[in-house]
């Protein structure tokens, strides 16, 4: 009884710590999601784009026909001619769901190989890095449920956890 005490005192103490920590989520994001669905020529990807903020962290999920397409990132200059002789990264793994990780703020430049680009498989972004959590309201003067229900009772819960834990070793 004493080890499920212990137990349930850490699991709330940790909890609690997790849910004042700020929120923080990358985001996977699918080439062409509401056009399609999926990497393939005849979409105005660039449209597409504008419709997103590509933050540090995130990740893009090409979805497409792997007996025809192909994920390479370029620099900006095989981009726009659409050369695929020299990628910077083949991202193709062969089954046609390839997940690419946006871990650095800069532009990046995707094309299809085997003339594709040419029929619109092609996507340029930005990544950003992420925008600063929202900051919390200041305190009003004489607003004592406001100040009970930001610190004390979170700082209480915690209290009364750890002192769980402890009569468990006891």
């Amino acid at each position: 009884m004493g080890r499920v005490a212990t137990l349930v005192g850490v699991a709330v103490a940790l909890w609690l710590a997790a849910v004042m920590l700020p929120e923080v989520a990358a985001v996977r994001i699918l080439v062409g999601k509401g056009m399609g669905d999926a990497w393939t020529t005849n979409v105005n990807y660039t449209v597409w784009a504008q419709g997103w903020h590509f933050y540090n962290g995130d990740w893009l999920f090409f979805v497409y026909d792997r007996n025809q397409l192909s994920v390479l990132e370029v620099n900006e200059t095989d981009y726009e001619s659409c050369n695929s002789n020299h990628p910077l990264v083949n991202w193709t793994t062969g089954k046609g769901r390839d997940v690419v990780p946006l871990n650095v703020t800069r532009p990046y430049y995707f094309i299809s190989g085997n003339g594709f680009c040419f029929g619109g498989a092609k996507l340029a972004i930005n990544v950003e890095n992420p925008p600063p959590p929202p900051v919390a309201s200041p305190l009003k003067s004489g607003s004592p449920a406001s100040y009970r229900g930001r610190i004390v009772l979170p700082v209480g819960f915690a209290i009364g956890a750890m002192w769980d834990a402890f009569l468990g070793f006891c």
